[in-house]
């Protein structure tokens, strides 16, 4: 799922991509945070349909919940067991989530 999801979001040219493991963190919600950042609301809204659509399209799954896409600032996918935040850059710093969750080890990402 993760890969999927992560596929979207480069397909799209999303920025500052992040994956939190927060599987042993005990007040976590789910167990992989996704974030990236678009620069637009046009951007931000590709990305999200990037990650639906991949996810779709390869796993035939639908997310269980989607908030956001309306103003398109922050744009929350939400598979559960993965959650996907697409933030506008202003958005992402105010909310800094990377801090919030700052107990989390970082997956690397590779450059294949």
């Amino acid at each position: 799922m993760v890969n999927l999801i992560l596929e979207g979001i480069e397909s799209k040219k999303a920025e500052d991509i992040k994956v939190l493991d927060l599987r042993k963190i005990p007040s976590a919600v789910c167990d992989v945070f996704i974030l990236c950042t678009g620069n637009s609301n046009v951007q931000v809204e590709a990305i999200a349909s990037g990650v639906i659509d991949e996810v779709r399209d390869n796993k035939g799954g639908k997310p269980w919940h989607v908030e956001g896409l309306s103003n398109k600032e922050w744009v929350l996918i939400d598979y559960v067991q993965v959650v996907v935040h697409v933030f506008q850059p202003e958005i992402r710093t105010f909310y800094a989530l990377e801090q919030l969750w700052a107990d989390a080890p970082e997956f690397p990402l590779s450059k294949d």
